[in-house]
């Protein structure tokens, strides 16, 4: 069996690093099942793409796509051009697409008209904010794919409901917790710890990205300073995004304990997650991570795909909303967040669950 693995975005490489060593690990067994991993280049920043592939062991791609940046449209088209020549000169039996980026969508687009099956990895997830770019990548993705992998009940429930036969829905867990699991051991200081004086549990780190957080100037830099002053002496790490770092320019949001760096790779970035007192993010990844790693997280969004993480982890969802954010950090600071425990099946195994539904479907 020919398995073509899209990979486009940073988070995607996290994903994909466990299915391919599963699928190496059936070949050694003398299972006949051959992989070409396509990197779209819908990520070309060094440290949001290449990094991974060192870092977590990934084979260098087989061929990159080169898109690179553009417009939601620009983008979409370029994947789907690249994609297609990819596809008619290397035709494979399954095309796997992972997550909820324009790749993920761009390509099952593309295999769909090549009459190639699709199997989505992490499929089901809905956090019903259509102002979300990849909400609309997931329900496109959904409503072509064949195969539905998914890291919760609650995405076999959405799946259900939109009518898709249990038959093709395999809940099996969360394929960037493997990778988190297979790595945590491997984490490693950054050197900016010991460049800001960091200790354990004395710190917070920060990520922002969406639109509906950066965009507006007046807003972000209300945000920027609610957190910083609400945070006490607590110095705040912030690794700042490419999109972010242009709009922050010019705010002169400059405060003593607020530390903006440049983009860290996964063994870095996760090490300060691990290590630290607590998360503000609005990315959907991490607050699996440190629910994982029992780290409060506070999620600067007013929905989440994810509500296992609310549910049963150490996420709370908070918005930009002033008082959800002070009330929160009150919380933090007097040391009662909720104890959350890890949802079902985030043990590790999830790729290898895959890759053993894919034998049993097509019995290679």
């Amino acid at each position: 069996m020919n398995i073509t693995i899209v990979a486009g975005a940073r988070p995607n490489f996290m994903k994909i690093a466990p299915i391919i060593e599963a699928i190496q690990n059936k070949k050694k067994e003398g299972i006949h099942i051959n992989y070409r991993l396509v990197h779209t280049g819908q990520h070309y920043d060094k440290n949001l793409s290449d990094t991974f592939f060192e870092e977590l062991n990934i084979p260098y791609p087989d061929t990159n796509l080169d898109v690179k940046s553009g417009t939601q449209a620009e983008q979409t088209a370029a994947i789907m051009i690249g994609f297609e020549k990819e596809l008619e000169q290397n035709p494979c039996d399954l095309v796997m697409v992972v997550g909820d980026v324009t790749s993920t969508m761009a390509c099952t687009i593309v295999a769909k008209k090549a009459h190639i099956k699709v199997a989505h990895v992490e499929a089901g997830i809905r956090s019903g904010d259509m102002k979300m770019p990849e909400e609309i990548n997931r329900i496109v993705t959904d409503s072509l794919t064949d195969y539905f992998f998914t890291t919760s009940k609650y995405a076999n429930e959405n799946l259900i409901k939109l009518g898709i036969p249990k038959s093709n829905i395999f809940f099996v867990g969360n394929v960037m917790i493997d990778t988190l699991l297979k790595n945590e051991a491997r984490l490693k200081k950054p050197s900016l710890w010991k460049d800001l004086n960091l200790s354990d549990k004395k710190y917070l780190v920060m990520t922002l990205h969406r639109p509906s957080n950066v965009d507006e100037e007046t807003l972000l830099k209300k945000l920027i300073t609610q957190i910083v002053t609400l945070s006490k002496d607590y110095p705040i790490i912030f690794p700042v995004h490419p999109r972010t770092k242009k709009l922050l320019s010019g705010l002169n949001l400059n405060f003593k304990n607020l530390h903006y760096v440049n983009p860290l790779g996964y063994l870095e970035f996760n090490y300060l997650v691990k290590h630290a007192f607590a998360v503000l993010t609005d990315s959907g990844g991490i607050t699996e991570e440190t629910t994982v790693m029992n780290v409060p997280c506070i999620t600067l969004r007013d929905s989440t795909e994810r509500p296992e993480t609310c549910n049963m982890g150490t996420n709370i969802l908070v918005g930009n909303d002033s008082e959800k954010i002070e009330n929160t950090f009150k919380t933090l600071l007097s040391q009662s967040w909720k104890q959350g425990r890890i949802p079902e099946l985030w043990d590790g195994h999830a790729a290898k669950r895959i890759v053993n539904h894919l034998q049993d479907i097509y019995k290679f």
